[in-house]
């Protein structure tokens, strides 16, 4: 098995240091007699970031069939929401690499990995339902008031657009004069020659 190692340290200058971290996931590599296919540590950088520049090679290099497993500490370090993690692991189910969270004891290898993974999966799921159904309500709300949803209609006039397009200015240059989308200025010029 080819194992990835992922650390991280949020600050590097008071003390902290992923050496800890790096020094118990290799030992725990080599006692499953794994080979350690290479180690990503992001130094300095917030966990609460989804985009990491070791992360992203780590991704990137498990997209490339690079590692069968990823190894990090502790789940803080690897995400600092329950969203990403989530989007992580299931990036990483559908590619065949497993994940071990050495501290929490996490494998998704194991059955009991698996049932967490499920209930968390589930969690998310439920979390994301509560999301929409509060949104869904919101604009419900508005709606009774009498708001308007939507952007705001822009109001660009057709003759204007055939007016510059006929001084042969681009769809782009008319769409800045006008101070509208150049999908505005197609959709306008379209229904002109209709």
């Amino acid at each position: 098995m080819r194992v990835a190692i992922y650390a991280r340290v949020s600050t590097t200058n008071n003390g902290q240091s992923p050496e800890m971290q790096l020094r118990e996931l290799r030992e725990y590599a080599e006692r499953r007699g794994w080979k350690v296919a290479g180690e990503y540590i992001d130094n300095g950088i917030s966990g609460a970031k989804d985009s990491r520049p070791e992360l992203n090679r780590l991704m990137a290099d498990a997209h490339k069939r690079r590692i069968d497993v990823v190894c990090v500490w502790k789940f803080d370090r690897f995400a600092r929401s329950v969203s990403h993690l989530l989007r992580a692991l299931e990036t990483f189910k559908a590619l065949g690499v497993e994940f071990i969270s050495f501290s929490e004891q996490l494998d998704t290898s194991t059955p009991t990995g698996k049932m967490i993974f499920t209930v968390l999966g589930a969690v998310a799921e439920l979390e994301r339902s509560l999301i929409a159904e509060r949104v869904r309500a919101g604009l419900r709300n508005a709606r009774a008031k009498g708001r308007r949803l939507g952007r705001p209609k822009v109001h660009a006039d057709t003759a204007d657009i055939a007016a510059l397009r006929s001084q042969g200015l681009t769809v782009a240059t008319i769409a800045r004069q006008l101070g509208v989308s150049v999908g505005t200025v197609c959709g306008r010029a379209k229904s002109a020659l209709q």
